[in-house]
């Protein structure tokens, strides 16, 4: 017979992953309180046609917590309304998922109609989202760079609120590619939710600069980080300025025909710093001025 964990693996996996979300949520806490294990769900969540790839289902994994109301019944009866049954899970156990994992997953080279749809609709950075910069000593991007801000937007643990919104692009053909986004407070402090920056999901991000200042504003030279708000805070001694998500993307910035001038902000750690070494030597060998100069990371 089926012991207690592989009872509750195979109702969950007699389950339809591509639920709504309300439904999803419930499910997971119901597996959690059951007693399967974080690679449980991301075989489950991958089998559902709107997965969202498997950093989303980790972070909303660790989002769950007991609760009163949702336990390991609620995983049975909701398996048991399903059709599945005591005698159907011995007699045709579910089958061993086979792990998804990220790379396998097809990766769109765009950014999806919709969320670019949703971008255009948000306003520029103003109330709380201005408050979080000036209290982390960081300039304001002019209203036509590729920040953005929504007040309520909705984090994949559930959470909603205040959230700056930044558009990826190619950084050589400027298209589209992904979202950035930071769940944030007026006093300066990320959102009480993990984790609190989150990209897309199953979209690239190799490739991507999130152009806080437009093109035409890059007539000679242009200073990059690593981070919005590290990017931000350099903009309150040079401009314009870019950000570039991470430090491998850092160190893979393209020599771009229109810059004859780089400054690198550099990150205070052997990722960053090798980064920045990496992107500043491949500028100067296509002869460019590259000047390196200490990240700061505001209040």
């Amino acid at each position: 017979m089926l012991n207690d964990i592989d009872r509750a693996r195979s109702a969950l996996f007699h389950l339809d992953a591509g639920c709504d979300r309300a439904t999803w949520v419930r499910l997971g806490m119901a597996a959690k309180a059951a007693g399967l294990d974080v690679a449980d769900w991301i075989d489950w969540c991958a089998s559902g046609s709107n997965y969202g790839g498997e950093s989303e289902a980790r972070s909303v994994w660790r989002s769950f917590k007991p609760t009163g109301g949702i336990g390991a019944a609620t995983l049975f009866r909701e398996a048991l309304d399903a059709g599945w049954s005591e005698s159907s899970s011995i007699q045709r156990p579910a089958p061993a998922p086979v792990r998804q994992h990220e790379p396998a997953r097809e990766i769109r080279e765009t950014l999806a109609p919709q969320w670019l749809t949703y971008w255009r609709s948000l306003g520029p950075v103003n109330d709380i989202g201005r408050a979080y910069l000036e209290t982390r000593v960081c300039a304001l991007p002019p209203s036509d760079g590729d920040l953005r801000f929504d007040p309520a937007a909705r984090h994949p643990a559930g959470y909603t609120g205040p959230c700056l919104v930044a558009l990826v692009t190619d950084a050589i053909s400027a298209a589209a590619i992904s979202l950035h986004r930071t769940w944030i407070k007026a006093d300066g402090t990320k959102a009480d939710v993990d984790p609190p920056r989150v990209l897309l999901g199953g979209h690239r991000k190799a490739g991507g600069v999130i152009r806080l200042w437009p093109d035409e504003a890059v007539t000679h030279g242009l200073a990059v980080a690593e981070g919005i708000e590290t990017a931000l805070s350099l903009a309150c001694v040079i401009q314009p300025v870019w950000a570039l998500i991470d430090a491998g993307n850092l160190a893979k910035l393209p020599v771009l025909p229109a810059v004859d001038a780089l400054t690198i902000a550099v990150d205070a750690d052997p990722a960053g710093e090798q980064a920045a070494e990496s992107c500043g030597e491949r500028w100067a060998l296509a002869d460019r001025e590259v000047t390196l100069v200490e990240a700061s990371h505001g209040a």
